[in-house]
């Protein structure tokens, strides 16, 4: 027996079909994770692998203007180039009982440290979805009847000058707490990252294979803005920036 889609995955669907017109080619590589996990059993409080991707990814995009961009249009695209580096981070949370996909907006990380990184997971880890400000957007969403919903939705995301501060100028998805070496997703940003487990693996140090923590990083990039060889560059400097934490 079929039902309808849950109102709670509503905004799911909206955004899902507003990312048609994306142009994805992916990347994946492999991070040696040591210098990380050394620097979070040293560390004063428990900090999240993700912030530290979200760490490194800000300040390798705050330095290529041309990955912190947005596009619009078919007939005559335009391209927005932003100055605050916007993270888009998706959230497993429960609303109304129902397990749903959430995504937050850290702004502004091209200023902020660790610290700041993680106190704003933490808020939106530790708040509840169906009182939090930040998600009345999504909640209003639910409401609406189909072609409200859209064109609300459309309205909403689609203009450049205000996009940077509603979806962000680069995505994080992870699955590392499950058995998940790899994926790539499409997070309706020009660069979406997605972050698997942290394994034992060989790497080489010196000339020697040696046992190492090794963690699958994946870019996916929208072709529309940005050509292989700067999404490399920036998939390049994150895995070194992770890898030199200091």
């Amino acid at each position: 027996m079929s039902t309808p889609i849950a109102r709670e995955r509503r905004h799911t669907l909206a955004f899902l079909d507003e990312i048609r017109a994306v142009a994805p080619v992916y990347l994946d590589t492999e991070v040696d994770m040591t210098a990380v996990e050394a620097h979070r059993n040293a560390a004063g409080r428990k900090y999240s692998f993700v912030s530290y991707v979200l760490e490194a990814a800000a300040g390798v995009l705050a330095k290529h203007p041309e990955a912190n961009a947005a596009v619009h249009g078919r007939i005559r695209p335009r391209v927005t180039r932003y100055e605050s580096v916007n993270a888009k981070l998706t959230l497993d949370r429960t609303l109304n009982g129902r397990r749903i996909v959430l995504a937050a907006l850290l702004k502004d990380l091209q200023h902020a440290d660790l610290d700041g990184i993680q106190d704003r997971i933490d808020h939106y880890r530790d708040g509840d979805p169906a009182s939090m400000p930040e998600f009345a957007g999504v909640r209003a969403l639910h409401k609406l009847p189909w072609p409200v919903r859209q064109f609300a939705y459309r309205r909403t995301v689609r203009p450049l000058a205000k996009r940077a501060d509603v979806i962000g100028t680069f995505a994080v998805t992870s699955l590392g707490h499950r058995p998940v070496d790899g994926f790539h997703s499409v997070g309706g940003t020009t660069i979406t990252l997605g972050v698997g487990r942290i394994a034992d693996r060989p790497v080489v140090r010196d000339g020697a294979v040696v046992p190492g923590r090794v963690m699958r990083l994946s870019l996916s990039f929208d072709h529309r803005v940005i050509d292989g060889a700067e999404a490399a560059d920036v998939l390049a400097e994150i895995k070194s920036a992770l890898e030199c934490k200091s």
